[in-house]
């Protein structure tokens, strides 16, 4: 049986990598007067379709697709959650 799953995906900077995109918006939202408001930190947020045998195979094609291209591991995290949208019979 083969799975199909919604993969939503987070990439981050990592905290030790300065993010100018972040301070710009912050500056921004204080100039607006939103004072308290901190630590701004910008990231992406991408959706896809995965079809798989099961969850831990989506998962590990799911780690190298943001390794190789949706994440900079140098200076970047990234987490993903799966949810399962169909299971269905045979090979598609």
């Amino acid at each position: 049986m083969i799975h199909k799953y919604q993969a939503r995906i987070y990439v981050t900077l990592r905290p030790s990598v300065l993010d100018p995109a972040g301070v710009a918006v912050e500056s921004g939202l204080k100039q607006l007067g939103y004072e308290n408001v901190e630590q701004v930190r910008i990231g992406k947020y991408i959706e896809l379709m995965i079809t798989a045998a099961n969850e831990n195979a989506a998962q590990e094609q799911l780690d190298q697709i943001c390794d190789q291209l949706l994440a900079n591991p140098v200076i970047e995290n990234y987490r993903f959650d799966l949810i399962e949208v169909a299971a269905l019979m045979g090979a598609s």
